[in-house]
């Protein structure tokens, strides 16, 4: 069980991690060959465990905009989830149920970065 802190897009995000991580082992490891997957299971790990490490790399920012290109680096690693979970889909490599939750989750941080960025930036130029 994760640690909880009181950040919720660091908990949300250090979570979704975890799922990708279990998705990734799940994947590559498939007892039935023909849903065994390699590639785009290294590709979603890369992007989907990145989302946090940035968040996280983000509460160590020198300054705002450091504080917010850490974000939009979190945001297009997350939209980048999105995209590896689509075709993973609709290839196949996983339900429909599984898709559902794990994309859920990927959309739910997408909007939370997104908004945090936002919120950001227009307290910037004030």
């Amino acid at each position: 069980m994760p640690i909880k802190t009181d950040n919720i897009i660091l908990d949300k995000s250090k979570a979704f991690a975890i799922r990708v991580v279990n998705l990734y082992k799940y994947l590559y490891k498939n007892d039935d060959p023909l849903l065994r997957e390699y590639v785009m299971s290294k590709q979603i790990l890369r992007s989907g465990t990145s989302i946090g490490a940035n968040v996280r790399e983000s509460r160590r920012a020198q300054s705002t905009p450091d504080f917010i290109t850490k974000l939009y680096i979190a945001l297009k690693e997350a939209d980048e989830t999105s995209y590896w979970l689509e075709l993973l889909h609709e290839t196949g490599f996983i339900t429909d149920e599984m898709f559902e939750s794990v994309y859920a989750d990927c959309e739910e941080l997408l909007k939370l970065l997104t908004s945090i960025i936002k919120t950001t930036q227009e307290n910037t130029k004030k």
